[in-house]
């Protein structure tokens, strides 16, 4: 469970000592020396924070209100591409982790799909681009632990793969963007090295005791490559820069993409080390005179707390000679991050003596302007990006507070993120945690779990006194909402060990009802949707819904051998459901896998699980990590496979 993950705050100690792997994963640019940067000549003044003075102002900060060994570590990418590898990530406690982004579709047009977002005209990074007449598809080789990215022409009277771009190793991606007129393809992601030692340790005498701990880093940096595919077979590197530090999560609107990158801040035998950029041979820092923090902040009740610096970067991928626009604020670990047409809102958690809360940094974008424009906080912590909206100026969020007990509520915050409307969610187990959240216009729709699901309608139009229209209470829960259309939202989750689509009324906000679902029958079926809503395809004109989905049946025991199992099997891949106001059918199942039913889930090729849908015209396009496949959107039937290996 997410909220068990977050309130992960631990030591590691050796048998013989104390490995302090004070990891540097850093964002990091250049104020001054190297080109293609904008630097912050003179921060804008915004209420509550300032910034520092010089590093010895930055030091006393960090010493004053820290305590202990750094939390951080890492992003998002960084724990995927160590658990791949099988490699230890940071030896180092973790700290709350970024939720894994999602997203829900924009409106698709009749031609062909788009990236299942959460906000119209905000689009979010994934693994398979489409722009209607080739396929963008990154697809990770885990036998030789390198990433490409294929250029597909989708016309299935001659699918194939016309361009291949080959990423160095040790690579794990966070994604792809392609411009609006699809010249120019984006790509984002991480690149792991060997671990930089700092510092030798010191043996005492011989029987190999540790006088003087060993510090490292983990070599860990960001990239962002800018390719022309105006020519699709030959595409060119228009613009690329790296950065050390860790993902944690980005955004395009327009023509701009913006990354939000974090490093931990920390001293370090008296040295602050600083974010910087490698260009070249050349390696720069930046100023804690444009490091923005709060002059309201006290954690030094606060056991094992810890900073970072977290830098918003804006690039426009069609003007290669536009410099980058950057700013950077100290705050805690970014955990989850919303972002409308015209802001960028992080949070992180926090403890204290009276329980956890969340932070929150409000970041205004306009094209190449970036702005610190308010902080706030409120108490709990947020699920994902889909707790958080922002409608009619004002931001709302969703959180679960848990102590003793367990409280969860909806907040309404102003532009100045000063809460100005509450609503507590009152459920009848006490130990209820917020599962899945949809904001929809004057409405909201928020899950509880622990034993059933309670289904609340909330009625937001009174931004300063939101309230539960109705609760709805039935078996199971929804980890993803999404909506069918005004007046009904789809639930995707689980009852008992089996995956659930729930149909819910929501015309009658006093009287939701579920009026429709449907069970992935097996004695365990799990699909990637529920918590990578990308991997969602739903298209209401079109009344279709896609979702991967594997089925483990384990069998019983033969009556002739103990040690043999009959009945058992597992299948995976992606099953199409015609969807409309009355419920879901299932038209059929595609799978990618030679062994469409294996005996059990190791007899299945981890490269052919079913990971993204999408379709063009008449054309359904599933996708995995070994191939494309396509099929008749109306029938089902094979076209053809174009393979990624």
């Amino acid at each position: 469970m997410v909220q068990q993950e977050v309130k992960k705050k631990t030591r590691i100690y050796g048998t013989a000592a104390v490995l302090s792997a004070i990891v540097l994963v850093a964002l990091i640019f250049v104020f001054g020396s190297t080109p293609g940067l904008t630097p912050l000549v003179n921060p804008p003044t915004v209420s509550g924070m300032k910034t520092f003075a010089d590093e010895a102002a930055l030091r006393d900060y960090l010493v004053a209100n820290t305590q202990g060994a750094s939390n951080y570590g890492g992003g998002p990418l960084d724990s995927k591409y160590f658990a791949l590898s099988g490699e230890a990530a940071f030896l180092a406690p973790t700290p709350a982790p970024a939720a894994t982004p999602r997203a829900e579709s924009t409106s698709q047009s009749n031609s062909y799909s788009t990236t299942n977002i959460q906000v119209a005209g905000v689009d979010e990074a994934d693994i398979v681009k489409n722009d209607g007449s080739y396929l963008y598809v990154a697809s990770n080789d885990y036998s030789n632990n390198k990433n490409y990215v294929y250029i597909l022409k989708a016309d299935p009277q001659d699918p194939r793969v016309i361009a291949r771009i080959a990423l160095e190793n040790n690579t794990y991606l966070a994604g792809m963007y392609i411009s609006q007129d699809s010249s120019k393809l984006i790509i984002v992601g991480s690149q792991y090295g060997d671990p930089i030692y700092l510092k030798e340790p010191v043996y005492a005498g011989g029987n190999g005791e540790i006088s003087v701990y060993q510090y490292f880093e983990n070599n860990v940096t960001t990239f962002m490559n800018v390719y022309d595919v105006s020519d699709k077979v030959h595409p060119m590197l228009a613009r690329n820069f790296t950065v050390s530090g860790s993902y944690f999560n980005s955004r395009m609107i327009g023509d701009y993409v913006y990354v939000v990158i974090s490093q931990p801040a920390y001293v370090l035998e008296n040295v602050v080390p600083l974010p910087r950029v490698y260009a070249g041979t050349a390696v720069s820092e930046i100023a804690p005179s444009k490091i923005y923090y709060s002059d309201t902040a006290n954690y030094s009740d606060v056991a094992n707390n810890y900073f970072t610096y977290t830098t918003f970067i804006g690039l426009n991928v069609k003007d290669s000679g536009q410099e980058l626009t950057n700013m950077t604020v100290l705050m805690g670990g970014a955990s989850t991050m919303y972002v409308s047409l015209s802001n960028i809102y992080v949070t992180y958690p926090t403890w204290s003596e009276g329980g956890e809360y969340t932070s929150i940094y409000r970041i205004s974008v306009n094209k190449d302007a970036l702005n610190f424009e308010a902080k706030g906080s409120v108490a709990g912590y947020v699920l994902n990006q889909y707790s958080m909206d922002e409608y009619n100026g004002n931001f709302r969020l969703a959180t679960t507070w848990q102590k003793e007990t367990t409280r969860n509520a909806v907040y309404v915050l102003n532009s100045n993120l000063t809460t100005v409307g509450e609503v507590k969610l009152e459920n009848a187990e006490v130990r209820e945690t917020i599962q899945s959240v949809r904001f929809m216009g004057d409405k909201a729709y928020v899950v509880t779990f622990q034993q059933k699901d309670p289904f609340f309608v909330l009625d937001m139009r009174n931004p300063t006194a939101p309230r539960v229209a109705s609760k709805l209470e039935i078996p199971g829960y929804s980890s993803y909402l999404h909506p069918f259309d005004e007046n009904h939202v789809i639930g995707l989750g689980k009852e008992n060990n089996t995956v659930k689509l729930s149909l819910f009324d929501v015309t009658n906000v006093n009287a939701p009802t579920e009026i429709a679902k449907y069970i992935v029958e097996g004695d365990w079926t799990d699909s990637e949707a529920l918590y990578e809503p990308k991997a969602f395809l739903f298209d209401k004109q079109k009344e279709l819904l896609v979702i991967p989905i594997s089925i483990t049946n384990y069998g019983v025991v033969s009556s002739t051998s103990k040690d043999t199992y009959i009945n058992g099997g597992y299948w995976q891949g992606a099953y199409v459901f015609k969807a409309t106001a009355s419920g879901f059918t299932l038209r059929g199942g595609i799978t990618h896998a030679e062994n469409a039913t294996s005996s059990s889930y190791y007899g299945i090729d981890y490269g052919q699980q079913v990971n993204r849908a999408l379709y063009i015209g008449n054309t359904l396009y599933t996708v995995s990590n070994a191939k494309v496949q396509l099929n008749n959107l109306d029938t089902l039937a094979l076209i053809a496979e174009v393979n990624l290996r």
